[in-house]
């Protein structure tokens, strides 16, 4: 088996980009294809930036029996990732003077007059971006209403769905991402979709990062425990802000080495905003659902906040899991490394794993 795993690394070395050097090449390669084997997933691919250099590397096959190795453009569903886009426009927003964190969202037209409120507390935008709102983590299903319609969340909000004071505690919420990327849609006067895209994905350059289905042969096929396939989801424009992005490795390299400060000094503000630690776990109660990779010790604007740990640096992190794809995306904001991995089969023992070997990777190639 050594020999099998090696002569597989070296074959996956002899493709990746020809400006890592050569340590980050074989950690990156040799820890992600003993992954892949150790878990059985169908897929895997895993993006690594470390200063000026970055690696894609992909193992197994986008679709079983398709023969197709994902690479760097291979498309994938990044499903809460896309959270973290979220909060980008939000800090856009923020930097340009259109907005306030503590804003409270104005009303949307067949949506809600206004957002429900407890003790006094209105829920403001800081709160929707660091699951701060009070709100459930999902829409309740309706008899006769489509679950992402308009009527859907109107309903959901009718009837005092808070769990606690917005600003209280930290409970995850999807509810409170999808009407974050309403409200912004709100403060821009346009669909969300055009926010995002405007304000986050032309200006770093993510080509290949949006809400449209993937085409063509190379797509990581989902499969959910029993290995059976699942289809991408049609896009529901009142899912954009919590879920829902499809990409590449490549655009997330991209992504990656903006968030690490690679680029234009002026995007150093947006950055700040994105990243700070807006919501402090120490105090809240309640705080859930929040550590499934990694202790969570405050939130910034949709990434998870984890501090320091022994040789493991500050670590900026989020998960997302869709249409039988699990993905993770981590960073190490004083140190200039970053990783993006996905596997193509909801596979609840594999997902943790993979933000521990993402985690693990950081810590081992991050300088100290």
């Amino acid at each position: 088996m050594k020999h099998l795993i090696t002569a597989m690394s070296l074959a996956a070395l002899g493709a990746g980009p020809a400006l890592a050097d050569s340590l980050l090449e074989d950690t990156v390669a040799f820890t992600a294809q003993i992954f892949q084997i150790d878990t059985g997933v169908p897929g895997l691919v895993i993006a690594v930036v470390r200063g000026d250099d970055s690696v894609v590397y992909g193992f197994g096959e986008t679709a079983i029996g398709s023969g197709i190795t994902p690479d760097g453009d291979t498309q994938v569903g990044v499903g809460s990732l896309t959270k973290t886009f979220t909060g980008l426009s939000l800090a856009h927003l923020v930097a340009d003077g259109a907005a306030q964190l503590t804003d409270v969202p104005g009303p949307i037209a067949g949506v809600y007059d206004a957002l429900p409120e407890r003790d006094g507390a209105r829920i403001r935008l800081v709160d929707l971006a660091t699951h701060s709102s009070g709100l459930p983590r999902e829409l309740d299903e309706l008899d006769g209403i489509d679950k992402y319609s308009d009527a859907s969340f109107a309903a959901n909000l009718a009837d005092d769905p808070l769990l606690f004071t917005p600003g209280q505690g930290i409970l995850y919420s999807n509810v409170g991402f999808d009407l974050l990327g309403m409200a912004l849609g709100n403060i821009a006067g346009k669909p969300y979709p055009e926010v995002l895209q405007e304000l986050v994905l032309d200006p770093i350059g993510l080509p290949n990062t949006g809400y449209d289905l993937a085409e063509g042969d190379n797509v990581m096929t989902g499969y959910d425990w029993n290995g059976n396939p699942i289809d991408f989801a049609t896009f529901v424009p009142n899912r954009g802000g919590a879920s829902s992005l499809r990409t590449t490795a490549n655009d997330m390299v991209r992504y990656l080495q903006w968030n690490l400060g690679a680029f234009d000094a002026d995007t150093a503000e947006m950055q700040a905003i994105s990243h700070a630690p807006w919501a402090m776990r120490d105090g809240r109660d309640p705080a859930y659902g929040m550590d499934e990779s990694g202790h969570m010790d405050a939130i910034g604007l949709g990434w998870v906040v984890m501090m320091p740990e022994g040789d493991r640096p500050l670590i900026l992190q989020k998960a997302g899991g869709a249409d039988g794809i699990f993905s993770y995306t981590a960073f190490a904001p004083a140190r200039g490394v970053g990783v993006f991995m996905a596997i193509n089969q909801f596979n609840f023992a594999a997902s943790p794993a993979m933000a521990v070997v993402a985690n693990d990777l950081i810590a081992e190639l991050a300088p100290r």
